[in-house]
């Protein structure tokens, strides 16, 4: 029989007899040792897979008919499709699409199964579903492709470049920004309490490096600290929160710290998720997204509910297309929590106070539980733009939203100025979340122990900065001023360079790290697209990294209007970097348009 393919392009054999499969004109090659579906299955998973699979043996396969140092994917040829064994290693490099496809009946008949032997107990088909239909486009299969790329120039392979420019994801350290000197001064003396002594730091760092052991377990950052963090650090990151927002109360009792702000987020979703058929959770996110978002809701079976952001007028979030999401979503699930990241992410608009007013208004009077994610809010660039917290405005509108609308506002230490990515600090406050479900989060956070002691240190640094009397002062300010300085130079040359370029449209950037521009493609790549298996953006970034060693990640990941094609770019390169990089993508977009036109 056969089994119905989910997605528009294609079917794919199934067990006991089967008609001899439709193959493409030139049969792509198969990868010696790297069967992904053992079985009969095997065949047409593997022409669909092709492009994906490493250039290791693609090279070998093609050795005959194109010099080695023929780009990935390369275009199909002859080749010897019979079935061999081996991995399925490769699984969790796929777009999800793909996975979705191999994960559908993929190990019913395993190897091990056909030797004799007892099946595995957790397959594919045995494993979490929920699990399976999870993607995350920012870690994908483009990025696995640029760390086998960076490999093979280590090892001499000739390629039409020197090095691989990893711009698809905001990290800023990883792109040579140099780490603010106090917070790692803090942390430091926190992690090697010996340095206490030494001359080489100064008084303000080491008086912050005390007090921070002082409230620690044992006064040591190797202990455990309570779940939601240590209490003189979420102080700290109330009284931050007043500060910003003109003095309005927090309570250290409503903030709890986190492994990174993605942690957070994930803790609050789980709590929101209930029902089954059509009283499942519904979470209104924006389209594009963070696909943290689409991904976590994947897991935990709830329904993603899509509404789009305005291209056309930056990326403006409008409450009628609210509604309309909203409207629609009733139909099938039970809508109750709408997510807002601002300043965006991959958009990288700001919101001005009054759409945050309107979108709070919209959130009680349709009952919605409101997350908004505030990771960059320190990265402002445009010129009238300006960062307005929900928790303030929605203070500020007073009755009743003030002591009713329930919240959820997360901030992080790996955006902003510091970029401290890897040591995964952050913190959720929540604003009128009844007590008792409060309880509930404090015994999930329970349950993971603590966040990393080592981020808490650099979110306490972050949220309470040297002041004017400190001798650090003058050179933390500096640091971040410079900093924050650059990343709007970036953010304005981004747009220009490729508005400059026919066939590349680029709203302001007018906050975040990212840009992500609309790109034309012709006809000719949406068919070659399709015919690979392939999102045609995706074949277009796939093509770009290959040719000139730049990594972006297609808007497919990110979700877009059907019919238009984007990529996400980080801004973080550095500045020497940055111009012949958005030069050399304006140059590549062109020559590929030319290519398939």
């Amino acid at each position: 029989m056969w089994v119905s393919c989910p997605l528009s392009w294609g079917r794919w054999a199934g067990t006991g007899p089967q008609p001899k499969p439709r193959l493409p004109s030139h049969p792509l090659p198969v990868a010696p040792r790297a069967e992904l579906c053992p079985g009969r299955r095997g065949l047409a998973t593997r022409l669909l897979l092709q492009p994906l699979l490493s250039s290791q043996w693609g090279q070998q396969a093609a050795a005959k008919r194109a010099p080695p140092s023929q780009p990935w994917p390369t275009e199909p040829g002859p080749a010897d499709l019979t079935p061999v064994s081996g991995s399925c290693r490769l699984l969790s490099l796929l777009p999800a699409h793909l996975s979705r496809v191999m994960a559908l009946r993929a190990g019913e008949h395993s190897q091990e199964a056909a030797n004799g032997l007892k099946e595995k107990v957790l397959t594919l088909d045995s494993m979490n579903p929920c699990v399976r239909r999870v993607e995350y486009a920012v870690r994908g299969p483009i990025v696995q492709r640029a760390l086998e790329l960076e490999q093979e120039l280590h090892q001499g392979v000739k390629k039409p470049f020197t090095e691989v420019i990893r711009a698809n994801i905001g990290d800023a350290q990883a792109m040579g920004q140099i780490p603010i000197t106090f917070p790692r001064q803090v942390l430091a003396l926190c992690v090697h309490p010996d340095l206490l002594n030494s001359p080489d730091f100064p008084d303000d760092a080491k008086r912050r490096a005390e007090r921070i052991l002082q409230a620690c377990g044992g006064h040591s950052l190797g202990a455990y600290s309570i779940s939601a963090g240590v209490q003189m650090i979420r102080e700290d990151v109330a009284r931050y929160i007043e500060r910003r927002d003109g003095g309005i109360p927090a309570d250290p009792n409503n903030i709890f710290l986190s492994t990174g702000a993605s942690d957070a987020i994930v803790t609050v979703l789980k709590l929101l998720v209930t029902g089954e058929g059509r009283t499942r959770t519904g979470v209104l996110i924006p389209i594009p997204q963070y696909p943290l978002y689409s991904a976590a809701l994947a897991e935990f079976n709830a329904v993603q509910v899509d509404y789009y952001l305005d291209e056309e007028r930056a990326w403006a979030l409008d409450v009628a297309e609210l509604r309309r999401a909203l409207r629609q979503a009733r139909d099938h699930c039970r809508p109750r929590a709408l997510c807002v990241i601002n300043p965006g992410n991959p958009t990288g608009q700001v919101q001005s106070r009054e759409c945050i007013e309107d979108v709070i208004r919209f959130a009680f009077e349709e009952r919605l539980f409101l997350l908004a994610d505030e990771v960059y809010q320190d990265n402002v660039y445009a010129e009238g733009s300006q960062f307005h917290s929900f928790k303030k405005v929605l203070t500020e509108m007073g009755p009743p939203y003030t002591a009713q609308q329930e919240l959820a506002s997360f901030h992080s230490i790996s955006k902003g100025y510091m970029g401290e990515c890897g040591f995964r600090g952050g913190y959720v406050e929540v604003v009128n979340m009844d007590a008792a479900v409060k309880q509930q989060m404090q015994k999930l956070r329970s349950v993971r122990l603590c966040p990393p002691t080592p981020g808490q240190v650099l979110l306490d640094v972050a949220v309470s900065p040297p002041e004017p009397s400190d001798p650090s002062f003058a050179r933390f300010q500096a640091e971040r001023r410079a900093v924050l300085a650059e990343l709007a130079a970036k953010a304005k040359l981004t747009e220009q360079v490729f508005n400059e370029a026919p066939g590349i449209h680029c709203n302001p950037v007018q906050g975040a790290m990212y840009s992500f521009p609309r790109v034309q493609l012709p006809p000719r790549a949406v068919q070659r697209a399709q015919e690979l298996g392939l999102a045609p953006d995706m074949f277009f970034c796939l093509r770009l990294l290959e040719e000139t060693g730049i990594c972006v990640v297609p808007g497919s990941g990110f979700g877009q209007r059907e019919g238009t094609y984007h990529f996400r770019m980080t801004i973080l390169p550095p500045m020497e970097k940055l111009r012949p990089l958005l030069e050399k993508l304006s140059q590549f977009h062109a020559k590929f348009t030319h290519k398939y036109s």
